[in-house]
Formats: structure tokens, sequence, C-alpha cells
């Protein structure tokens, strides 16, 4: 992972008091470890909710050691509850200090977490009659972003 320290506060973060932990199973695999305020013993990841699982994923994704150039990512607001967008905002933005970050999702919830970062720019597209355009832009006017090279 990039840094462990944002591992864990990405945890922190939606799961207040809750940590993440790897173990090396006997047989040589490696397993998940879900340590959650309350509970006895850690859950397993084969415990964990959908949600939770895929908020994991994005964790690993986002905070990857090595990011490509640009990631695009569709509606990764998918199976998550409400609770965890604005984790999720927070993930893409530090994602964002070292990769180019797309995002396209058609829920205002996660819109909202993510307005107001610095750096963040918006392209709302808009339908009309069967056709889809960029809200605000005529056919002539310059794209408002850039593809990587």
């Amino acid at each position: 992972m990039k840094d462990s320290g944002a591992v864990a506060a990405s945890i922190e973060s939606a799961f207040p008091g809750a940590s993440v932990g790897i173990v090396t199973q006997p047989d040589g695999r490696l397993a998940i470890e879900f340590h959650q305020n309350g509970l006895l013993r850690p859950l397993s990841g084969s415990e964990l909710s959908d949600g939770t699982l895929r908020y994991l994923l994005w964790v690993a994704a986002l905070l990857t050691p090595r990011p490509p150039s640009m990631m695009v990512l569709n509606e990764p607001e998918t199976s998550l509850h409400p609770d965890l967008l604005p984790s999720l905002a927070g993930l893409i933005i530090k994602a964002a200090e070292t990769t180019r970050v797309w995002v396209v999702t058609h829920s205002p919830t996660f819109i909202t977490s993510l307005r107001g970062h610095a750096g963040v720019h918006f392209i709302e597209l808009q339908k009309d009659l069967g056709q889809t355009h960029v809200k605000g832009q005529s056919l002539l006017d310059l794209s408002p972003w850039r593809w990587v090279d």
C-alpha cells in the first residue's frame, strides 16, 4: 500500500474504531481480519457485507503504491451505504494527489461528498432530444478537460 497510515485512516474514517489486519493461514494463504469495537473476535472476509468488502477493495485500489496515470471510476458508490460516501470521496481525493481520477456517477449524495475539495472539477452531462452533451457547452467551445498524455 502507498501508506499504511492512509490505509488505517481510511478504515477509521469509514468504520470508527475498526481496523483491518492480514494474517497468514496455516496453508500459506493470506486472509483478512476485520476488527471492530464491541465484537469479541475479528470478522473474516466471508463474514463482511458486500458494501464493506467493496469499500475495502476501493481502499486497496485507490491507495495502490504504483498508481496508473489515470483511473476512471464508474459509479464507485454502488453497493455502499450512504454513510460511507464521504469516506470514499476522501479516498478519491487522496488518490488524485498522484494520479488523474475521473468519476462517473448519477448519485447527488456522492457528488455532494466530492464537491468543495480543491482541484475537483465537475462536468455535468445533459440529454436533450436523445443527444447527450456537456451542460453549458456549445459545439464550438473547447472541452473543459484534457486527457492524459
